[in-house]
């Protein structure tokens, strides 16, 4: 297949209704978490998005995230696309974690030599592989949020309810989305 017909599909893929209510439910759920970080910098805040809407973990009211939640939705709307991406995102883990293993992988399988002394010398180009990977993953991390796994253009998107769950001492909350 020809590169612009990969990512002639690859956007029609993205541009899924399912795939972009997801993408734009991920920027709101960072837009969120950025928000309640500069508020209650003192709390730790984790989140989740699926296609109905977005859980965040952590010690706060229903009040509180519903403040913040508006004014994350508000500023999207306005064009502030910065709070959609996220530097604790998933998807920072998950290519960090790509680049950092292979880069280790390549630097110490050999078929010519694979005793335990022969990789024990090439150690420090594994060590060093895996930290140009991971130097190189960061800002392969904030591209691959921007264009594939979130949407900061919200259209649409509305949230129509927050709930509090109960999850034994975690402070859980589901925020429900639609379009």
């Amino acid at each position: 297949m020809h590169r612009a017909h990969i990512l002639t599909k690859l956007q029609t893929l993205l541009r899924s209704p399912r795939l972009l209510h997801v993408r734009r439910n991920h920027a709101l759920e960072h837009a969120t978490i950025h928000i309640l970080s500069q508020r209650y910098p003192q709390k730790a805040f984790v989140g989740r998005s699926d296609t109905r809407g977005f859980y965040i973990y952590g010690d706060l009211t229903s009040e509180q995230l519903w403040e913040a939640v508006q004014e994350a939705l508000a500023r999207l709307q306005r064009g502030d696309d910065r709070l959609a991406i996220h530097p604790n995102c998933g998807t920072n883990l998950i290519i960090a974690g790509f680049l950092g293993g292979t880069a280790s992988y390549l630097t110490l399988a050999s078929e010519r030599d694979s005793s335990w002394q022969a990789r024990l010398e090439r150690l420090p180009w594994a060590i060093l592989g895996t930290i140009m990977a991971l130097l190189a993953a960061q800002p392969l991390g904030r591209a691959a949020q921007k264009h594939l796994t979130t949407e900061a253009d919200m259209d649409s998107l509305s949230v129509t309810a927050i709930h509090r769950l109960h999850a034994g001492s975690r402070v859980v909350h589901r925020v429900i989305t639609s379009l």
